[in-house]
């Protein structure tokens, strides 16, 4: 990913409100015993020279349900990974991962690192000991090739250089797919004639081997579709879409990425929220709100992009991508090794686990700076969490002397983990008190479509004017006709007392 990944980061909202961060994630003290292969369903295995290997069917149906992690180790990111090879630090990393659930890494290989036209027998060796590492803890490799790159003039070479990269893994099941060109533009035309001479000569020394193309969360399933219809003579054999859109509408999203290349199944090969510029409560709640909706789609593979933080100068300072500061704070893991919630929530998929709405910091319990919570319209009033104030346990978030604009209340709003579907019952709770109230105090559901249009909102009924006591606002309805994603909202505007809200419920 590059530039959506920042772009999508920088628009983020700032966020008030914190969320607990889980313990620290366990690392194991040994090597796990390696995970069992996936279940080949349409063919059996073949044997090459006397080795087990996969047979392309037994090889996309691994691609399809791996549980794969992206990976740059946190001090040497994209072509530093390989010029600067860390072989222990790589171990560990991935040692961790496994600890983490993943049975897949996908790793991206740079020509202009291992040396084009003609690949350096070193950079083989780091490949070779890289698949190793990965294979000593269950986990099998995705390949991706041709990132930084725009060499399109020399298909020939490109070929040449695809071939010698991967003809020694062409019958070695612990490589499972190959990704020929990271985030692939479909209106570069150059690039078109290159990728339909790139995928059929790759074809002849890898015929076992499930290719595609990615698309960036830019392209979407326009791209998709485009890519589909200009490689019909050279079909791929599924898509990798790279999401970095609006959470709350990834089942939407989804749903055209499948519809733009179907029958052709996809996978979700990078997703993620940077915590540059958004809390790691809301990274988490995005993972959740993916990993769910994915579920529904039928997706069986979704890859967090990244497994690691990276340090200062971990990325190549000759890119533009060292000068993002989002793309430093992807990671399930800060730099230093510490989980964030993030790593939690992807656990909990990969083991078959259910992630409630309690990720969403509900009862405003957590601690600063990790809370799903996003403001609305704070110039005009931001909500504090305070402890003094709790209708059940510690912590409930207060208005106080808040403005408004001609057509809306200043809030804070948050999410579900479950995807809004047109037609279902929804139901919204939160129990709110007042000190000296005037104004408009309430809770709202506000419905948006797939396309990010407001299709409107159910209002609870407002907190009593003057001073009460703990009161459960509530709203009951249904998600109207074209809904995509909902909002729920706390509001307080033209309010010259305080209102604290606490215990949301959202179902």
């Amino acid at each position: 990913m590059k530039t959506v990944r920042s772009r999508a980061a920088i628009i983020a909202s700032s966020l008030l409100f914190a969320m607990a961060a889980s313990a620290g994630e366990a690392t194991a003290a040994s090597k796990p015993s390696p995970a069992p292969k996936n279940t080949v369903k349409a063919t059996a295995p073949v044997k090459v020279k006397g080795e087990v290997v996969a047979t392309l069917e037994s090889r996309l149906d691994a691609t399809l349900s791996a549980k794969t992690i992206n990976y740059y180790p946190s001090t040497a990111g994209w072509s530093a990974m390989w010029t600067s090879f860390d072989a222990d630090r790589i171990d560990a990393d991935l040692q961790k991962a496994a600890a983490l659930g993943a049975d897949n890494v996908r790793i991206i290989i740079f020509p202009q690192a291992f040396g084009y036209p003609t690949p350096k027998a070193e950079y083989a060796e780091r490949l070779r000991k890289f698949i190793s590492i990965a294979d000593s803890y269950g986990m099998t490799v995705k390949l991706t090739l041709f990132d930084w790159w725009a060499g399109y003039n020399d298909a020939a070479g490109s070929a040449g250089w695809a071939k010698s990269v991967l003809s020694p893994y062409a019958n070695d099941a612990r490589v499972i797919s190959v990704e020929l060109k990271n985030e692939f533009n479909p209106d570069d035309q150059a690039g078109v004639a290159w990728a339909r001479r790139i995928i059929p000569a790759v074809r002849t020394v890898v015929p076992q081997m499930p290719l595609t193309l990615s698309v960036d969360g830019g392209g979407g399933a326009p791209a998709m579709a485009k890519i589909k219809s200009l490689m019909a003579g050279t079909p791929l054999d599924y898509y990798d879409f790279h999401f970095y859109g609006n959470s709350e509408r990834s089942l939407a999203e989804l749903r055209k990425a499948q519809a733009a290349v179907s029958p052709a199944p996809i996978v979700v090969g990078e997703t993620g929220l940077s915590t540059a510029a958004s809390s790691e409560g809301e990274q988490a709640a995005f993972l959740a709100r993916v990993f769910q909706a994915a579920k529904i789609a039928k997706v069986g593979s979704v890859a967090p992009w990244t497994l690691t933080d990276f340090s200062a100068g971990a990325i190549p300072s000759n890119s533009q991508v060292s000068k993002m500061p989002a793309q430093y704070k992807f990671g399930l893991y800060r730099a230093d090794g510490a989980a964030k919630p993030a790593a939690s929530v992807v656990r909990t998929y990969w083991a078959g686990g259910k992630v409630t709405n309690s990720v969403l910091d509900l009862g405003f319990e957590a601690s600063a700076g990790n809370s799903p919570w996003r403001p609305y319209l704070a110039e005009q009033g931001a909500a504090v969490r305070v402890r003094d104030v709790a209708r059940t346990g510690t912590g409930s978030a207060r208005f106080s002397d808040t403005g408004r604009t001609s057509s809306a209340l200043p809030s804070v709003r948050t999410s579900p983990i479950t995807p809004v579907v047109a037609g279902q019952a929804w139901h919204a709770e939160a129990w709110a008190k007042g000190l000296n109230v005037t104004g408009s105090n309430e809770i709202s559901l506000s419905w948006f479509d797939a396309n990010d249009k407001w299709l409107g909102q159910n209002v609870s009924k407002q907190v009593a004017k003057g001073t009460s006591n703990w009161t459960k606002l509530t709203i009951d309805t249904v998600a109207p006709a074209g809904a995509a994603s909902v909002q729920l909202h706390l509001k307080s505007g033209d309010n010259n007392g305080s209102v604290w809200f606490d215990d949301v419920v959202l179902s």
